[in-house]
């Protein structure tokens, strides 16, 4: 009995994606002709950054405390570090 030879045979497996409904919710992209003189818009509102996968290091409390707010901790702990990027900028400039 050789290694190429026997009962089992090589069968190809495909991985198929599965659909789960509800389990994301969908954005609706903003669509800036549909704004009207009741939402005034400025650009900085279409203004989105490049997004870099970073590893960071934080204490375990301030952790703590931005996670108690549940999802979205990342953004918020984002938000709270521009804040102060730009009153750093502003102070500076």
């Amino acid at each position: 009995m050789g290694s190429g030879s026997g009962d089992r045979r090589s069968v190809s497996r495909k991985r198929v994606k599965v659909k789960r409904s509800g389990s994301r919710r969908r954005r609706t992209p903003l669509n800036p002709f549909a704004l009207t003189a009741a939402t005034p818009a400025k650009i900085a509102d279409f203004y989105k950054p490049l997004k870099k996968p970073v590893t960071l290091r934080l204490d375990a409390d301030v952790l703590a405390w931005f996670k108690k707010d549940g999802r979205r901790y990342q953004t918020r702990i984002n938000a709270a570090l521009r804040k102060v990027m730009e009153r750093e900028i502003r102070t500076a400039g």
